[in-house]
């Protein structure tokens, strides 16, 4: 009876053991670093820099031809001292991230424009992408000068939902996504 407890929890051990790789996978991250808005001819820019680090998971998809989808999410809020602080705008930027495997490049795809680059390098093109210039994110004359505003950023990675027979392929990660934490200011006139 003794020697079985002690196979059985020899066991449990061995398999908690050859679980660990997995719980230590590394998932990715994605990281603002910094960002401002700069007023110019009425209107507010953002400009930022993020750090993306894609996880295996996402390595592998891309590898299997399925698209990442890069999103920005910006909002800018009037802030109030007792009530809750409203939205004044939000804006979606989004990306599509995939890689050509007979040309063996990567392509960076702003979804809001069309405009398509591609890329020797993963890496280039996820610093191209860490790199946020001048994108318009409100008009000057739709804030009252007399309230304050902040202005919050996010950026999330996502697999791609694939339609049709490539659909299978997102079962594998379907779960998968990773995103920053917000990263406010206040919105300087």
């Amino acid at each position: 009876m003794r020697g079985g407890r002690g196979r059985f929890a020899c066991l449990v051990l061995l398999f908690a053991l050859g679980c660990l790789p997995i719980a230590w996978a590394d998932d990715g991250r994605v990281k603002v670093r910094n960002a401002y808005a700069e007023l110019r001819d009425g209107v507010f820019y953002l400009n930022a820099r993020l750090d993306y680090r894609l996880g295996e998971e996402a390595n592998e998809a891309l590898a299997s031809g399925v698209p990442l989808d890069l999103e920005l999410q910006i909002n800018v809020e009037r802030r109030r001292r007792y009530l809750w602080d409203p939205t004044v705008a939000a804006l979606r930027q989004n990306y599509q991230l995939s890689y050509h495997a007979l040309s063996e490049r990567y392509l960076v795809r702003n979804v809001n424009s069309g405009e398509q680059v591609s890329f020797a390098t993963l890496e280039g093109a996820l610093v191209e992408l860490g790199r946020v210039r001048d994108l318009p994110i409100i008009d000057a004359s739709l804030l009252d000068e007399r309230d304050r505003y902040v202005v919050r950023l996010r950026a999330i990675v996502d697999i791609r939902e694939l339609t049709g027979p490539l659909s299978v392929l997102t079962v594998f990660w379907n779960d998968w996504r990773i995103s920053s934490d917000w990263y406010q200011w206040p919105l300087q006139k």
